[in-house]
């Protein structure tokens, strides 16, 4: 499903950056739940919150996206 393999590419560049869902929350002025909740699926991101945790983690929205398309 590809709403399960966003949620899973949004916790993987956490991950590879390094960050606890809590240094995200705190880069992005949100809570550890947001995170939570937008890395399990259940909370959808619009398109500026999305590059708002891309900029949190180290990576251009667009690099996002090709890794999203090439998954």
């Amino acid at each position: 499903m590809k709403k399960n393999r966003l949620a899973a590419l949004l916790r993987q560049i956490r991950l590879d950056a390094e960050l606890t869902q809590l240094q995200v929350a705190q880069k992005i002025d949100q809570t550890q739940s947001y995170v939570s909740k937008y890395e399990s699926g259940e909370q959808r991101l619009d398109l500026m919150e999305l590059e708002a945790v891309c900029k949190a983690v180290g990576i251009e929205l667009t690099s996002f996206v090709e890794r999203y398309l090439e998954s």
